[in-house]
C-alpha cells in the first residue's frame, strides 16, 4: 500500500498544502501524476506531490494521522505531467510570488494536462491510420491486390483513408502482407515558406553580436531605436544557439507578431519550429505541447505563456519588447515572463536577451548597475532617418477640421497625400469600440457595468453596451432604464468610430482594423497582418497591437489620433506607458525606402511623455522620469508588492483590510512602507468590493515571510478572499 500527497485542484491560499489519501493498488503511481480523488464529497483532480510506501494498515494509517484517511479513486495518467525542469520551475515561482503551487501548474499546463477536472473534457491525442509492408511476397495474390501491394511498397507508407479499396486493404491485413500503424497526428499545420539568404549585418548589428558572444553574463539588453535591425540581431544569435546544439524560445508581447516571427525562423532555419498562443485551438496547443516535449521542436514561438513551454537543453531566451505589460499576468500567479525567463536561464545556464527600443525603467536602471550587460543599436538600417514628426495642438482652433472632430486639418492631408501617392498609412487609438460611454440626455444616467461599475462602451457594428474590464455585455437600449426617454449622448471614440470616419471622409480608401474584437475569430490576426503587407488595404486602424514590432514597407504616415489615452490613469507607470506607445507606433513609419513621417494628435502638447517620444528620445524620457520615481519612492528604487481584499460584504472588506494594513504596519515597522488601505481603480468586481493594500520595500525575502504569515492568519476568514500580487504594474 502507498501513502499519497496530493495538492487538490482548487488554487486558494486556504488549501495550499498536500493531503493524505492512500492507494491500495498495484498500479504505478508517481510525483508529478493527477488522480481522482474525493475532497468535500466532491469528485476532483489532484496533483501527486509525494508517495512513501507503507505496511500498515487502513486504520493504523488514519489512527496515526488522527482522521480517516480516503483511497484514490483513480489514476489518470502513466507517466509524469511536467518534467523535473518545469517542477522545479513552479516550485520557484510559487516562492517568488507568493503563489499557490496549484495555481503555477494549472498556469503552465495546455487545457487537457491541467490538474483541474476541467482537463478530463479536454482534446486527447489523436492519431492517423498508415499502412506499411509487412510482407512483399505476391504469391497467391489477385491482381488487384499485387496493385494495391505494390503501390504500399513503393511509397514506403500511405495513409489508410487515401486507398479506396477497404476489402482489398482488410484482406492484404489479414494474409499478413501489410499492416496498420498509427501515428500521433499533429493538428497544427506549420505554414510552409522559401528559404531565404540573410542580409548583410550593419556595423552596428556585428559589434553587438561580438559583445553577446565574447561575454560570460547572463541577462543582457539590447536597447535599439526602432528599424535598427534588433529582429536580424535575434536570427543570427538563434543561429549560432542551434549550430551548437542547443534549442531556442523566442517571446513576442502580442500575438499579431507570431505570424511574422514564425515566417522568420522557418524561412532561414530547417529546425522544428513550435507555436504556443492562445489563438490555436486547445487540441494544438496539446499537440504542440507534445512536439515540444518529445524533442521535436528546436525552436519555440509565443507569447507570455509560452515560457513555460517543456523545451530542453535551452541555449537562448529571446523577450522580443521586453517593456510591454502583456508579459505580466494579472490574475493569480501573477508572474511577469520576464522573471520566469530569467530563472530559466540561470537553471539551463542559457543567455537571457531582452530587446526593446524603449525598455522598461527597472530593465534599463539594471543595465546601468552592470546587472544586466547593455547592448545598443543607435542607428536604423541603411542610415534611414527616423520619421518627421508633428505635434498637433487639439486645443488649438486653427488645427480643427470643421468637417471632422476627430482628424486634425494636417492629418486629415497627409492621410490624402499619402492615399494620392499609393502609399499606406497606420492610424492608432488605443480604445477599442465606437463611443467610450453612453448617457441619457434628458436625466444623465450614465450606463455601467453592473459588475464593475464603470461605463460601458457602446459597439456600433452589433449594437451593444460592452464592458472591457469584465466582458459583460447586454444590448444598447432604445429607452433609459431611469426616466423612460429615448434620447442618448454617445461621447469619445473608440477604433471602430475612427474606421467610420475615414470611410466618409476617404470613400475610396480600403481599411482594415485589428483590436481585441475584430481579432476574436481565429487566425483573424495573422489574415490581417498578411493582407496589410500585401498592400490589400491603404489604411490600417488598430490599437496597441498594431503599434509593436510590425515592418511594412509601404507605411510612410502614422497617425496617432489621441495621443493622451492613459496620461490620466492614477498609475506612476501612466507616462512611461505612453512614452512607449508612441514611440513604438512612430517607429511603424518609413521603415523602407521612403522616408516616414508622424503626427500626434493631443490636448497635452507640452506632456514630457509625448514630446520625448516625438524626438525618439529615450535617454532624456529615462533622466526625467527616473528623478520623478526617485521623488515618489516607486520602482526602481524600490519594489512592490499589493495585497486585495475582496468580499461580498463591503463591511468585512473594509474592516478586513484595516486589520491587514496594521498587521503590515507592525511586522515591517521601518522595513517598509504602508498604503492604504485604499479603494483601486476598479473597487466593485462580479458582486466583490475590493480594497488594496501596497508596501513598498527593499528586501524581498523578508517581505514574502511576513505575507506568508498574514496568510497563516488570514486563512480561516471564509467571507474574504486574499490575492498578492508581487511587482504590480497597478495600484
Amino acid at each position: 500500500m502507498k501513502i499519497v500527497e496530493i495538492l487538490t485542484e482548487y488554487s486558494t491560499y486556504s488549501l495550499d498544502r498536500p493531503f493524505t489519501y492512500i492507494y491500495k493498488k498495484e498500479d504505478d503511481i508517481k510525483l508529478g501524476y493527477r488522480v481522482i480523488v474525493e475532497f468535500n464529497h466532491r469528485d476532483i483532480v489532484g496533483y501527486v506531490v509525494k508517495v512513501t510506501n507503507s505496511d500498515k494498515t487502513p486504520e493504523e494509517i488514519s489512527q496515526e494521522l488522527g482522521f480517516e484517511v480516503s483511497e484514490i479513486k483513480k489514476i489518470i495518467d502513466q507517466s509524469e505531467i511536467i518534467n523535473k525542469d518545469l517542477f522545479e520551475l513552479a516550485q520557484r515561482i510559487s516562492d517568488y510570488y507568493v503563489a499557490p503551487f496549484i495555481s503555477v501548474l494549472q498556469t503552465m499546463l495546455p487545457p487537457s494536462l491541467k490538474p483541474s477536472s476541467s482537463s478530463l473534457k479536454g482534446p486527447k491525442i489523436e492519431y492517423e491510420k498508415y499502412l506499411v509492408i509487412a510482407d512483399a511476397s505476391e504469391e497467391g495474390l489477385t491482381n488487384k491486390q499485387i496493385e494495391i501491394l505494390r503501390f504500399i511498397k513503393e511509397e514506403e507508407k500511405v495513409l489508410k483513408r487515401e486507398i479506396k479499396s477497404v476489402s482489398i486493404v482488410k484482406k492484404l491485413i489479414e494474409l499478413g502482407k501489410i499492416e496498420e500503424v498509427l501515428e500521433e497526428k499533429n493538428r497544427f499545420k506549420t505554414p510552409s515558406f522559401s528559404k531565404i539568404i540573410p542580409p548583410d549585418l550593419t556595423e552596428e548589428q556585428k559589434r553587438v553580436i561580438k559583445e553577446f558572444n565574447e561575454s560570460d553574463d547572463n541577462v543582457y539588453l539590447l536597447e535599439g531605436v526602432t528599424g535598427s535591425g534588433k529582429s536580424e540581431v535575434y536570427l543570427r544569435l538563434s543561429e549560432e544557439t542551434l549550430n551548437k546544439g542547443k534549442n531556442v524560445l523566442m517571446l513576442v508581447p502580442e500575438i499579431s507578431l507570431t505570424p511574422m516571427f514564425m515566417e522568420y525562423f522557418i524561412t532561414r532555419f530547417d529546425s522544428d519550429v513550435a507555436i504556443l498562443h492562445s489563438e490555436l485551438t486547445d487540441a494544438e496547443k496539446y499537440d504542440e505541447y507534445r512536439k515540444i516535449a518529445s524533442g521535436k521542436a528546436k525552436i519555440v514561438i509565443g507569447v507570455r505563456s509560452a515560457i513555460f513551454a517543456p523545451l530542453s537543453n535551452i541555449g537562448l531566451i529571446i523577450l522580443d519588447e521586453e517593456h510591454t505589460e502583456s508579459y505580466k499576468q494579472d490574475t493569480t500567479p501573477t508572474y511577469h515572463a520576464r522573471e520566469v525567463a530569467k530563472m530559466r536561464g540561470m537553471m539551463h545556464h542559457a543567455k537571457v536577451l531582452l530587446g526593446s527600443a524603449t525598455p522598461s525603467l527597472e530593465s534599463r536602471a539594471r543595465a546601468q548597475k552592470n546587472i544586466y550587460h547593455l547592448l545598443k543599436l543607435e542607428n536604423r538600417i541603411n542610415n534611414q532617418p527616423l520619421p518627421k514628426t508633428t505635434i498637433i495642438n487639439m486645443l488649438d482652433y486653427k488645427n480643427i477640421d470643421r468637417e471632422s472632430y476627430i482628424f486634425s486639418l494636417t492629418l486629415r492631408k497627409e492621410i490624402q497625400n499619402c492615399l494620392n501617392k499609393n502609399e499606406q498609412a497606420i492610424l492608432l487609438i488605443n480604445r477599442r469600440g465606437y463611443s467610450t460611454t453612453m448617457s441619457c440626455r434628458s436625466c444623465s444616467h450614465v450606463f455601467k457595468c453592473p459588475d464593475c461599475e464603470i461605463p460601458l462602451t457602446y459597439h456600433q457594428k452589433d449594437n451593444m453596451l460592452k464592458c472591457h474590464h469584465c466582458g459583460y455585455v447586454e444590448l444598447a437600449p432604445t429607452t433609459c432604464p431611469k426616466c423612460g426617454k429615448p434620447y442618448f449622448i454617445k461621447t469619445g471614440f473608440g477604433t471602430e468610430r475612427i474606421e467610420e470616419e475615414v470611410h466618409r471622409l476617404f470613400p475610396n480608401a480600403k481599411t482594415l482594423r485589428l483590436d481585441s474584437d475584430s481579432a476574436r475569430v481565429r487566425t483573424k490576426i495573422s489574415k490581417t497582418i498578411k493582407a496589410f503587407a500585401d498592400h490589400e488595404a491603404d489604411i490600417l486602424i488598430g490599437t496597441q497591437m498594431i503599434a509593436k514590432g510590425h515592418d511594412f514597407a509601404n507605411v510612410t504616415l502614422v497617425g496617432i489620433v489621441l495621443a493622451d489615452i492613459g496620461l490620466s490613469m492614477p498609475s506612476y507607470r501612466s507616462s512611461e506607458r505612453a512614452f512607449q506607445l508612441i514611440t513604438q507606433a512612430v517607429g511603424r513609419s518609413g521603415r523602407g525606402d521612403k522616408k516616414g513621417q508622424a503626427i500626434i494628435q493631443t490636448y497635452q502638447p507640452s506632456h514630457y511623455a509625448i514630446t520625448m517620444a516625438a524626438r525618439q528620445n529615450y535617454e532624456m524620457f529615462y533622466v526625467r522620469e527616473m528623478k520623478q520615481r526617485k521623488a515618489q519612492y516607486y520602482p526602481p528604487y524600490c519594489y512592490l508588492a499589493s495585497v486585495k481584499i475582496s468580499s461580498k460584504n463591503e463591511e468585512i472588506a473594509v474592516e478586513t483590510a484595516f486589520y491587514v494594513a496594521q498587521f503590515l504596519e507592525n511586522a515591517f515597522k521601518e522595513e517598509g512602507e504602508i498604503i492604504g488601505p485604499t479603494s483601486p481603480y476598479i473597487s466593485y468586481v462580479s458582486n466583490k468590493h475590493i480594497r488594496a493594500i501596497l508596501i513598498k520595500f527593499k528586501n524581498l525575502s523578508l517581505t514574502k515571510a511576513h505575507l506568508n504569515d498574514l496568510l497563516g492568519v488570514l486563512k480561516m476568514k471564509s467571507q474574504i478572499a486574499i490575492s498578492i500580487d508581487i511587482d504590480p504594474y497597478d495600484f
